[in-house]
């Protein structure tokens, strides 16, 4: 593994133990040539992704991607970390499981919708906010709206 601090390719695993609910391997890494320490993970992969863009692009699945969307809009919320680890697991085994290796952008945002609502709704908007492209304070007013069950008469 290549040092990320000095480039060196002759790295040592110092610590290897599972992490992530036991889905992944955690390697802690020393470089003998700057002594820089690291972290790395090893993760199953059932098969090669590619995400069909909306405006028909392809590119290769980054589960690093989808990771950052997904913490970006879990920021100051009261989750814990391996709770939204254990769902982006839960995400890239459902996508992989799907049986296609093409899948659209559209059905990966759903399902991480669909996984937010679950945990947190406060999330959950933030994620819609960005991924139904909310332009105006209107669009959130209505999202949350349909989110509220509705008020009988004489409450």
């Amino acid at each position: 593994m290549r040092c990320p601090f000095c480039g060196n390719v002759d790295t040592q695993v110092k610590d290897s133990r599972p992490a992530e609910d036991h889905v992944a391997i955690r390697r802690r890494r020393f470089c003998p040539a700057c002594a820089g320490r690291f972290t790395t993970y090893e993760r199953v992969q059932l098969r090669d992704l590619v995400v069909i863009k909306s405006n028909g692009r392809r590119e290769d699945f980054d589960r690093d991607k989808l990771e950052r969307s997904i913490r970006i809009s879990m920021q100051k919320r009261p989750v814990e970390p391996e709770r939204i680890d254990q769902m982006i697991s839960g995400i890239v085994r459902r996508l992989e499981s799907m049986g296609e290796s093409d899948i659209p952008s559209k059905m990966i945002g759903e399902i991480v919708m669909e996984s937010l609502a679950r945990i947190d709704t406060v999330a959950y908007v933030r994620f819609a906010s960005v991924y139904k492209n909310f332009q105006a304070a209107d669009d959130f007013d209505k999202f949350v709206s349909e989110l509220r069950p509705p008020v009988k008469p004489g409450e």
